[in-house]
């Protein structure tokens, strides 16, 4: 049953604060959920409720979104700046129906022209910058620890293991996904066979009478197929999709006389005064190559309310792509480079939806990040898809050394699932009572992607930009407000989960789910919530 209370008091408060005075919103009191009646979802939801769920409000929906909508109705007829967002990412299509007209443009820097006009050492940056050129794909770190042939590097043996587990590991699920997607067609062709026709249901499955015993294995994978509302169709994309992941894997990522850097690039990774390379092409040299930021970048600010595809977090933004993320991982000094360029021109906050396990060149991207703290810029950085505790196994970009934080202008995201229940927490995400801030939705995602489409995504790089969104929310309104002021109202006015105890990795994972305490997998122990930030920053912005 759906409580009628909140529903009530939204309706109140939109009333309220209709005049849209900071005092206003300010007055409202923070929404809590302890005590409150939190309506029951017991099946699965469709496809319609999975578009929306990140936006939507915990007390009046279940599901444990952001409650967006409450938001903008307490900002109803509060004037807003515009807010540049730093997408520093894998590239993003600019040219989406979705995002076109919020993509930011370089006030000094004249189209195509072949001139430096702006003299910031990147000629034509009309929309932002691209430090990867045309690579698409890159090794991993560690491989590159491995080619650099230093055995005296403290990483040399843990990159050695690593690489040695990841290829093994690779392999075997090609080899794996290759063998499922053969049987299941298999089983397909079979049943399609038997019934002289391409489309069945589990009705007709149930129908079948055979003593073939591989046409009743055929029957028994379909039907666990439908049962699960999966169709062949479906499955077969997504196991090509695997298979393909890990081939390039090995391809490129693992493969040790892969270097694109030399013969594309050309400059020197390991010299941060080297810096003037690229190209102005923020999409990449393919669309598919832009799928992650174009996906990144619509959660944050997609165009609301124009009836097409999705609404983004925050209005009043424009998104300023820097492409610096490959297929494999990133440099470091593309990650400090890139976080300057934004910093310089004109970001208020940028999203980070990456990481790896090893950075040779940190104190670049440590410097960079206390440059954004110096230039009053918030850095949103998603906490990574390893199941892992970050205070113990680290991941790169951070914001500590030796275990105490050095900027208080990042902030770190875990990813949630849709349920609010037990599996609050995506089973991938990763955790940490020191190194994650906060967590908001990041499982089955629903935004742009290149060449006009739209997809459903999980990940921290989804969690990150929700937040980000709503920093830029904050940002745009309540301008007088700092990065580091911002960073604390995100993690204070965040919602504390009556579910105290979570299962954290295991679900469909090799290793176990663990069952955990919510509140000891993140510094504020809450989960975002945009209306409780906004009225906390109409307090803090008095």
């Amino acid at each position: 049953m759906i409580c009628k209370n909140p529903i009530f008091y939204m309706a109140f408060s939109g009333l309220l604060v209709a005049c849209g005075g900071t005092s206003k919103i300010a007055s409202l009191p923070l929404e809590t959920l302890e005590g409150k009646n939190i309506p029951s979802i017991s099946e699965k939801p469709n496809k319609d409720d999975l578009k929306t769920w990140p936006h939507r409000d915990l007390l009046t929906s279940g599901y444990p979104g952001i409650s967006l909508e409450k938001a903008y109705n307490a900002l109803k007829g509060r004037k807003a700046q515009t807010v540049i967002v730093g997408v520093v990412d894998s590239g993003v299509d600019i040219n989406h129906e979705d995002l076109k007209s919020i993509i930011w443009t370089n006030p000094k820097e004249i189209p195509n022209n072949g001139i430096d006009d702006d003299k910031n050492g990147y000629v034509d940056d009309v929309h932002g910058w691209n430090f990867l050129g045309e690579i698409n794909q890159e090794n991993l770190e560690y491989v590159r620890i491995l080619k650099s042939g230093d055995t005296k590097n403290p990483d040399y043996q843990r990159a050695l293991d690593k690489y040695n587990k990841e290829y093994q590991d690779a392999q075997g699920k090609v080899d794996f996904y290759s063998q499922i997607k053969e049987r299941i067609a298999q089983s397909d062709a079979l049943i399609q066979a038997h019934l002289g026709k391409k489309e069945y249901t589990l009705e007709d499955l149930e129908k079948i009478n055979t003593s073939s015993e591989q046409l009743q294995g055929a029957i028994r994978g379909m039907k666990y197929l439908l049962s699960n509302d999966v169709s062949v169709k479906e499955t077969l994309e997504e196991l090509t999709d695997g298979i393909k992941h890990f081939e390039e894997r090995l391809q490129y990522g693992l493969n040790k006389d892969f270097s694109p850097r030399k013969t594309i690039l050309k400059d020197n990774p390991d010299d941060i005064n080297d810096k003037y390379y690229g190209n102005n092409n923020v999409v990449g040299p393919t669309a598919e190559g832009a799928l992650h930021g174009t996906h990144v970048a619509g959660i944050i600010a997609a165009v609301r309310h124009n009836n097409i595809g999705i609404d983004g977090v925050a209005d009043h933004v424009r998104i300023m792509p820097v492409r610096t993320v490959p297929d494999g991982d990133e440099y470091d000094k593309d990650v400090a480079l890139a976080l300057r360029y934004a910093i310089d021109n004109g970001a208020k906050v940028i999203n980070t939806s990456f990481g790896k396990e090893f950075s040779p060149h940190k104190e670049w991207v440590y410097d960079a990040l206390k440059y954004a703290a110096q230039k009053d810029v918030l850095i949103v950085n998603a906490a990574g898809n390893d199941t892992k505790n970050v205070d113990v196994q680290l991941t790169f970009p951070d914001d500590n050394i030796g275990g105490k934080e050095f900027t208080d202008t990042m902030i770190t995201v875990g990813a949630l699932n849709y349920e609010y229940n037990e599996n609050l927490v995506a089973s991938f995400s990763n955790y940490g009572k020191n190194n994650v801030d906060l967590f908001s939705p990041g499982v089955e995602i629903y935004a742009t992607v290149p060449e006009n489409k739209y997809k459903f995504l999980s990940g921290t790089s989804m969690a990150a930009p929700e937040v980000a969104g709503v920093a830029a929310l904050i940002r745009a309104y309540f301008p007088k407000l700092k990065a580091r002021e911002v960073k604390q109202i995100l993690m204070e006015s965040g919602v504390t989960p009556t579910v105290k105890e979570v299962l954290v990795g295991g679900r469909g994972e090799e290793q176990e789910a663990q069952r955990m305490p919510f509140s000891s997998l993140s510094k504020s122990g809450k989960i975002l919530n945009a209306y409780n930030a906004i009225i906390l920053a109409a307090k803090r912005s008095k």
